[in-house]
């Protein structure tokens, strides 16, 4: 028994000997404990103050990280180094809670003794973001400290003074604007709490109910397989936030279960991919940027939730139809196990287990605050975790739940600590600012112009950063120029929020697809090409709520219900024109005047206008992509032997 209770326990990637294993893996998970105290106290009772309740924070899941990292390696002499700089990083925390009042009291102006901690702790830093997120991020970090230190030698207007290491010390270790600003505070306060509520929900099950109640909605009905992976990965990933990890969990078995059904490789990793990149963007728990979006804007981060549903829902029903016609194109079975006495079945034997969400969801409609709703459903979760067998959480269950969370959230952790950097050094020296204006300098005043820069800089952060690092770089430095040109706040940041999700799925760097197509035995690029034309809405989306804002509920009743009733068509026939099949094959021209018209349906303009101009365009787009269906519809198949008969898939082979 004791045993079995370790084995848990053991961090399972480890190279190193078994002692060796033993010693870091139950320090990993005093340490997971500790974090998990810290946090749950801190959200449900709070009165901590944030320079000391961030700082602990940062130096548990930094210790941690690096004696993970250590027993990762097998040099010896870089496996001391991490173990050394493991214990260093466990020293700032409880140094600042000590000193607090000392610190105050000299208006945190550095000592000697604070820039050796500040050294310190910025080399693990460094080398916990190197190990966790990669290199992009600690050349962003050596870029903006270069900066700040030889910025008296740099000619014109982006030059300064320069900062010396007292300067630096007092800046990013001992206030909040560094190491501790905002970013980390969002991810002691929220990221953390709520991958342990999905971690806790994986545990008990949820994450197969979820999968079982999508196969009994989809079950019957052409394509089921392809439809239910698409729902429940959507379902679950909006637990965990995370488009690359609900891959690698949902993927595992959904994938073989359409291309058991008759999906090709390729499109059986596109599908999961594209629908894994939904929960990052899903209410009600989306994924880490969101939390740091709320208090980046400074409005309740059920307003984000609320204004997230609608573009989340245009995107699920595009990924759905999609899927639904692929199914059709390829002459796809049904999944006969499936339907909705199968997910009666489940909601009467499990539907239990989706209680502590429902309460979640209840209590931030009440205007709890969304740290105190979910630790009371975290404890709901624990009390019903009894009532079955397989769903019983016991104390070294629990354990494992918080070593796992720990596991999901370091590389978040890591890129937060390097953004705040990064973010510090720019309010230190008033790049940011500098940077907005040039954006709308070479933009002009051309909001088009502007969102295309926004676009390619979101793009490109996205491909080489984590998203909440690369979201919090772009709300510093581009956000403010989108809202210079009369954008309203949530639109500007909602819209590199999406842009920079969308590299999941983009390539060169499609992390998502890639991780779908190593599980489905596709070739990465195309997997990557396929998932993209599945998941286009992510990159018509933006645009739409900037120009009709009511798809983000900003605006009256009238406002929202014509976005709605524009941008949901014009979702429909840009699909049906992506999969070239709607009852029958589609030839080019039909498909080119079907996604033509659809761009017009949605033109960019308020979507209550009234103008003679937009009113025409848009009647327009409406009447060809009238026209263009009807005809689908009424038009006699010219060739039967050539559209696929059901029970016949036409896969491509591995």
């Amino acid at each position: 028994m004791f045993k079995q209770a370790i084995a848990k326990l053991m961090l399972s990637d480890a190279d190193a000997g078994p002692r060796e294993t033993l010693v870091v893996s139950l320090l990993f998970s005093l340490m997971a404990v500790g974090v998990t105290a810290l946090v749950v106290y801190g959200a449900y009772f709070g009165g901590i103050t944030a320079l000391i309740f961030r700082s602990l924070f940062l130096s548990f899941v930094a210790g941690a990280g690096l004696f993970y990292a250590g027993l990762r390696t097998q040099a010896l002499p870089v496996k001391l180094a991490l173990y050394t700089l493991a214990l260093v990083s466990l020293v700032p925390g409880p140094y600042l809670w000590h000193s607090y009042m000392d610190i105050i009291m000299r208006g945190a102006m550095s000592t000697v003794l604070d820039e050796y901690i500040f050294i310190g702790l910025l080399i693990a830093v460094v080398v916990l973001v190197r190990a966790y997120v990669g290199w992009a991020l600690v050349i962003l970090i050596a870029a903006s400290l270069a900066y700040a230190w030889f910025g008296d030698i740099i000619p014109g207007k982006y030059g300064h003074s320069g900062y010396g290491l007292d300067r630096l010390t007092s800046t990013l270790l001992l206030s909040t604007e560094g190491f501790y600003g905002v970013p980390m505070g969002v991810a002691a306060e929220y990221i953390f709490l709520f991958a342990l509520f999905g971690a806790l929900l994986t545990k008990i099950g949820t994450g197969e109910v979820f999968v079982d109640i999508a196969r009994g909605i989809t079950g019957r009905v052409r394509g089921g397989p392809g439809l239910s992976a698409a729902l429940s990965s959507t379902l679950i990933g909006s637990l965990n936030g995370s488009a690359v990890a609900n891959v690698v969990t949902t993927g595992t078995f959904t994938i073989p279960l359409m291309r058991r059904v008759g999906y090709s490789p390729k499109l059986a990793g596109a599908i999961e991919a594209a629908a894994s990149s939904a929960g990052q963007i899903m209410p009600p728990v989306m994924g880490a940027a969101a939390f740091l979006m709320a208090e980046m804007i400074g409005v309740p981060y059920a307003q984000i939730a609320l204004a997230a549903l609608i573009p989340a829902l245009l995107y699920v029903f595009a990924l759905m139809l999609a899927v639904y016609l692929e199914a059709g194109r390829l002459g796809l079975e049904r999944d006969t196990s499936g339907g909705l006495k199968f997910l009666a079945q489940t909601l009467m034997q499990r539907g239990y287990l989706l209680l502590p969400l429902i309460t979640l969801i209840v209590l931030m409609m009440q205007g709890r605050s969304p740290t105190q709703a979910a630790v009371v459903a975290i404890i709901f979760g624990l009390l019903i975790s009894p009532w079955h067998k397989l769903t019983r959480v016991g104390p070294i269950d629990l354990i494992e739940v918080c070593k796992d969370t720990l596991k999901a959230t370091l590389p978040i952790v890591a890129a937060v600590a390097a953004a705040g950097t990064v973010i510090g050094v720019l309010n230190l020296t008033g790049m940011g600012l500098m940077v907005s204006s040039l954006i709308v300098e070479v933009g002009g005043q051309s909001l088009w112009a502007v969102l295309l820069l926004t676009a390619l800089a979101s793009f490109i952060l996205g491909m080489g950063l984590p998203t909440s690092a690369a979201y919090l770089l772009l709300a510093v430095l581009v956000a403010p120029a989108l809202t210079r040109l009369g954008m309203p706040p949530i639109s500007a940041h909602m819209f590199i929020f999406y842009f920079g999700l969308v590299s999941a799925i983009t390539p060169p760097v499609a992390l998502a697809a890639y991780a779908a197509a190593s599980i489905a035995g596709a070739p990465a690029n195309a997997t990557a090409i396929e998932s993209m034309r599945l998941g286009f809405v992510k990159l018509l989306v933006p645009f739409l709520f900037v120009y009709m804002p009511g798809l983000l509920l900003i605006g009256d009743a009238i406002d929202v219900l014509m976005a709605i009733t524009l941008a949901f068509p014009a979702a429909l026939g840009i699909t049906v024109g992506f999969a070239g099949w709607l009852v029958r094959p589609l030839p080019a021209v039909e498909r080119a005047v079907l996604i033509l018209a659809s761009l017009l349906v949605a033109w960019p303009a308020p979507a209550a206008s009234f103008e003679v101009g937009i009113i025409v365009i848009r009647v327009a787009g409406a009447l060809a992509m009238a026209a263009i269906l009807l005809r689908i519809f009424l038009r006699p198949v010219a060739d039967p032997c050539n559209v696929p008969k059901v029970g016949k898939a036409k896969a491509e082979s591995p």
